[in-house]
């Protein structure tokens, strides 16, 4: 079962494209030497990510300590939030299932009813009262 690492690069100073085209051909072929079996790169919306598969735990291992590697993941865009490096596959693997759109909760499902009229009925007009007297509201 083969092992897999995925790096995940942010934009930052810079966009994380720049990034991967100065230190690709070093990640891969640090890559090819020291065990890996796959190799992809994703461009995301937020930057880049590069898949690896190696055949061994301890192949893994060697790769992440190599200066090369080292070296590259120090020069990346954004280096306080910027660098993702986790086991497993990611960024641009997708789910194997696309997403269905779930129903509109029964909340959404209803209009809300219309509020109430108010009416205003002038009473008739008395020199003894005020125009706020002869006012009326009545529902």
């Amino acid at each position: 079962m083969p092992e897999w690492l995925t790096v995940e690069v942010v934009d930052g100073d810079f966009p994380a494209s720049g990034w991967r085209r100065a230190h690709e051909d070093a990640l891969v072929e640090a890559a090819l030497t020291n065990g890996a079996s796959f190799w992809e790169w994703h461009s995301t919306r937020w930057g880049v990510v590069l898949e690896l598969a190696f055949d061994t735990d301890e192949r893994l291992e060697r790769f992440r300590t190599l200066p090369v590697v080292r070296a590259a993941l120090d020069a990346v865009p954004d280096r306080v939030n910027g660098l993702l490096v986790y086991r497993g596959r990611g960024g641009g693997a997708g789910a194997l299932v696309p997403r269905r759109p779930r129903p509109a909760p029964v909340s959404a499902a209803a209009a809300l009813p219309e509020p109430e009229r108010s009416e205003f009925v002038r009473l008739g007009s008395d020199p003894d009262r005020t125009g706020l007297e002869r006012l009326l509201i009545c529902r």
